[in-house]
């Protein structure tokens, strides 16, 4: 018996001996493209490798004879080849198809790898820079709103907008540049998005709870903006000039991108200016305090090697813009502006110049927000896994000049400082579960500076969270999932304000200051936070999906709900915080069907969403019902914290014709309800307090588009398109101390037409944009319009109230090759 086990021992051994391992090289392209993150995978050996940066990858110990090799990557159709491995096989260039299906877009918000649409139970929408260029967009949110069913923005002006998701916005929206999330003074209604809306490519939206990923401030949703990638030309300088005009306030924008690929180091920078004078529409004229100037500049630098790349940019966002506050004369409803300080009477101030009204000289009562951002994304990979790290600090100024008799004295001025940091590994696939670890979070601290007015105090703020997430496919399902704990810590000093005995305004003072006033006492707090979420799509075929996934948010209360206690001069609003806020959690429920058929798309979409410890704005009234006057001619806020439910559905029709290639016919539809659950409040106020504020009403979009699909002479593939946008009466409303009124709804019409110009030789020359919006000028009010409640009179003699929103705007878009 020994003999024989020798024998086989011997024989074994001689087999080894005289069989080959070899080590496969080769190079996976798309187009003659090299493709990086492709799977390279020997079936029978179940051995996998991902493809460089370069496309390149390496297989060692691979034994002579057939194997069966498997390339797939996100984004690419899979290819399956059974080649012999032998002294014959070197430098493999395995080519593979793009898909190009929308199920198959990839997306990276919300999710730790990136994915694919359809593999993805949380609902997410993507908006192309293409989409975006087609429409006029007086900012980046706007384009986003008139792209992504759900989405809306509360306004003030053509230069402000704060997103919301679903009747959900402020720090309930978390947005990022470039996964990186930012961080100015989101608290505040005139506070928009500091970001460069030419340098941007793709905007991901994540609609529902991602706080599984994010921690705090991702209750509502995630707005991911992704800077333009030009295409590079190793050793060439690429890039665009684009060029706008509107007619409405006489937007001028200019942005000049160049790009330079020197071997593995890709180079990047962008410079844009833009300026406003005044908006106008039918019932106010130009409106008064709405201009702007916006300069934006930024740069990154990134090299790709086989350990994977790393990325450094930098960007300085710059935007002076005037402060409307609706006071007018009450015959003529002409407006009027504020020349004192001490004696202002809003009644009798002076009637603004003809030609102050449509000039682009800034008033002296404007804001001045500046943005600092520097930042170093990287990758590391291994054999089977790769570590990613953001860090990045950044740095909000924001000054608002309110006192017309000494100009350059800052009302409010503050400087928020921010560090921020995010770490995931994806660990190495196991019995195909692709699994995610990671920790994330900031610090920061607010100070004011020389001001005079203080709403909110010095604060200090740690945010710190760790996450598990997990996803596989079985079969047809595809499930992922996941859990969070997070823990935020905010703290401030005391905080006196006192009379400056040389302008008579406030200031800061010390303790010992015979003046100060104590403010702000001290506090501090940990706010905890459990999240998470576990959803499944099932592909009941390659085109007809459904999906459900269920959600839990947090966020711990912003600053000003916690600790305001004071005038924000740009907003014409005291606010007042409570100090026993709880955090917010929600519970958010989706399902959705989506269907990709021949000659059509369908999607459905509905979610409910209760939330406990919600914390709203309610205008502050006395005992006897009438407004609490903190500040003469500013409103008096007061937040509220109660339970709310959220529920509501959208829906996409998009016809395609397949014997009609060049027609389109989109359409869409959001619903949204927002229920105040505080049953003490109801009981007392009954209807007037049985909604949320700030809910979007019904709307509906519908566009009709006609594209060539043959050039027609110099234009390749001209379009012209009309599309419609309806917008439902709000009556439901938060109502009560007339926080919010009833808005009447209103359709308005657009157009547009565009295409790309080219040479004879078939080079492109430009791409043109012609838009026009309100084609039949119609005078509207958004629900969501803060200008609808800048008014200082019961009555009007032409019975209109407030400001109105924009009306009828040309616009015209060129975009120059470089």
């Amino acid at each position: 018996m020994k003999s024989f086990l020798l024998l086989l021992f011997i024989l074994a051994f001689s087999f080894t001996l005289n069989a080959q391992f070899r080590t496969v090289h080769g190079q996976v392209l798309s187009s003659d493209i090299a493709i990086e993150n492709i799977n390279i995978t020997i079936k029978n050996l179940k051995i996998t490798v991902k493809s460089g940066a370069n496309g390149k990858f390496r297989i060692d110990n691979v034994p002579d004879g057939y194997q069966e090799f498997s390339f797939s990557g996100i984004g690419y159709q899979n290819r399956n080849l059974k080649l012999l491995v032998d002294k014959n096989l070197n430098n493999l260039s395995i080519n593979i198809l793009s898909a190009e299906s929308n199920l198959n877009d990839v997306v990276v918000t919300g999710v730790n790898r990136a994915t694919q649409l359809r593999k993805s139970p949380v609902p997410i929408s993507v908006i192309s820079k293409k989409l975006m260029d087609q429409n006029v967009n007086t900012n980046l949110i706007e384009a986003i709103v008139k792209g992504i069913p759900g989405i809306t923005a509360v306004t003030t002006g053509p230069n402000v907008s704060k997103p919301f998701i679903r009747g959900l916005g402020y720090n309930r929206v978390l947005t990022l540049y470039d996964g990186l999330r930012q961080e100015g003074q989101q608290w505040g209604d005139e506070h928009g998005i500091e970001v460069d809306e030419y340098g941007i490519a793709r905007v991901e939206v994540v609609k529902g709870p991602a706080s599984l990923t994010y921690g705090s401030d991702a209750l509502a949703g995630v707005i991911n903006m992704i800077p333009l990638n030009p295409t590079f030309e190793n050793k060439h300088f690429t890039g665009d000039f684009t060029t706008n005009y509107q007619s409405n306030n006489g937007m001028f924008g200019t942005s000049l991108g160049l790009a330079l690929k020197n071997n593995d180091w890709k180079y990047t920078v962008r410079a844009t200016g833009k300026t406003a004078h005044n908006y106008q529409n039918k019932v106010d004229g130009l409106v008064f305090g709405t201009g702007f100037r916006e300069y934006n500049l930024s740069a990154a630098a990134r090299v790709d090697k086989d350990w994977g790349y790393s990325k450094t940019a930098i960007t300085y966002y710059d935007n002076v813009m005037e402060i409307p506050d609706g006071s007018r004369d009450s015959i003529s409803r002409k407006f009027t502006q504020q020349v004192l300080d001490d004696g202002d009477n809003i009644k009798n101030r002076p009637i603004v110049p003809e030609n102050r009204l449509n000039s682009y000289t800034i008033n002296p009562l404007h804001q001045h927000i500046q943005h600092y951002r520097i930042y170093n994304t990287s990758q590391f990979k291994f054999k089977n896994s790769d570590l990613n790290i953001l860090i990045g600090g950044q740095q909000s100024v924001r000054r608002e000049y309110n006192h017309p008799t000494l100009p350059q004295q800052a009302g409010l001025y503050v400087v928020l400082n921010t560090f921020n940091y995010d770490i995931k590994y994806n660990l190495p696939d196991i019995s195909g579960f692709e699994t995610t670890i990671g920790l994330n979070g900031m610090y920061q601290g607010n100070r004011s500076k020389a001001a005079t007015d203080f709403p909110i105090p010095n604060y200090n703020l740690f945010d710190i969270g760790a996450f598990y997430f997990a996803k596989k496919s079985i079969g047809k399902i595809d499930i992922s999932g996941g859990i969070r704990i997070d823990k935020r810590n905010i703290k401030w000093d005391d905080f006196y304000v006192g009379i400056n005995p040389q302008t008579g305004f406030g200031q800061q003072v010390n303790a010992n200051n015979s003046t100060g006033n104590l403010q702000f006492p001290n506090f501090e707090k940990n706010y905890y936070g459990v999240s998470g979420s576990l959803g499944m799509t099932y592909n009941i075929s390659e085109k007809l999906l459904i999906k459900a996934n269920i959600a839990r948010g947090y966020r711990a209360p912003n600053i000003t709900e916690i600790g305001s206690n004071g005038l924000d001069p740009g907003a014409h609003i005291v606010y007042l915080g409570n100090r026993t806020f709880k955090p917010e959690f929600n519970l958010q429920q989706d399902v959705g069907v989506i269907a990709y058929l021949k000659d059509i798309n369908l999607s459905l979409e509905i979610f409910n969403n209760d939330i406990q410890n919600y914390i709203y704005q309610s205008r502050l009234s006395d005992e006897n019902g009438n407004p609490v006057v903190i500040v003469p001619g500013n409103l008096t806020y007061q937040y509220q914290q109660s339970k709310a439910k959220l529920y509501g559905a959208e829906i996409a029709v998009n016809l395609h014709p397949s014997n009609m290639k060049w027609l389109s016919f989109n359409n869409s539809l959001a619903y949204v309800t927002g229920l105040n659950k505080d049953d003490e409040l109801l009981n007392k106020h009954g209807n007037a307090a049985k909604y949320l504020p700030f809910i979007p009403p019904l709307q509906i979009r519908s566009e009709v588009k006609v594209t060539a699909q043959k050039p027609l002479g110099c234009l390749d593939k001209p379009y012209i398109k009309v599309d419609v946008a309806i917008f439902d009466d709000q009556n439901k409303f938060y109502a009560l101390d007339n926080t919010e009124t009833f808005t009447a709804g209103y359709t308005l019409f657009n157009a547009g037409i565009g295409s790309t110009l080219k040479s004879k030789s078939g080079k492109p020359l430009f791409d043109i944009f012609i838009q026009a919006d309100n084609i039949f000028n119609t005078a509207y009010q958004s629900n969501l319009n803060r200008l609808k409640y800048f008014e200082y009179y019961q009555s009007a003699p032409n019975g209109r109230s407030g400001i109105y929103n924009m009306g009828r705007n040309l616009s015209f878009k060129m975009i120059i090759p470089l």
